[in-house]
């Protein structure tokens, strides 16, 4: 079974990039776009509450994007995943952007997970894996790490 997602083929191998457009930051001298996330998550007895808001600082408006969520610790089998987002493997999620304006805020991901047990603490990690083939000189902003510890509180990032 295969799943189109982005730009990318799923499948039970490999994922490859598919057509045009390049992985995020690729200097191609072409036109520029400078991708950040930020959001909220919280753990509770190994459930996810997490929810991301891509936002372009341009100066050129994206057409889609591709954001990776890495947990540290595999996810439950069985998860309910929004449109727009797929899972690859044990830890990963991967969900679109949708278009991103220049200098413009895009729509909310949201995400109720289940990770496999109860871990104490997680972390995820968050990156562009795909935007269109833009260049993205800043890839400080996107890219985050963020530590989550099972009290069910709020982390901002």
């Amino acid at each position: 079974m295969r799943v189109r997602v982005c730009g990318f083929v799923v499948g039970a191998v490999a994922v490859g990039l598919v057509g045009g457009g390049g992985f995020a930051g690729a200097d191609t001298g072409g036109p520029e776009a400078d991708l950040a996330y930020h959001g909220v998550v919280s753990l509770d007895r190994g459930r996810i509450d997490l929810r991301v808001t891509p936002r372009n600082h341009g100066p050129s408006a994206v057409a889609d994007a591709t954001v990776r969520l890495t947990w540290s610790v595999p996810l439950a089998a069985r998860q309910q995943l929004p449109d727009g987002c797929a899972r690859l493997g044990a830890r990963v999620v991967v969900c679109r952007t949708g278009a991103l304006a220049a200098d413009g805020v895009g729509e909310q991901i949201g995400l109720r997970m289940r990770l496999l047990g109860a871990p104490s603490e997680v972390t995820l990690d968050i990156g562009t894996v795909w935007n269109g083939g833009l260049v993205d000189r800043n890839r400080g902003n996107d890219q985050q790490r963020v530590l989550v510890l099972d009290t069910g509180d709020a982390y901002y990032f």
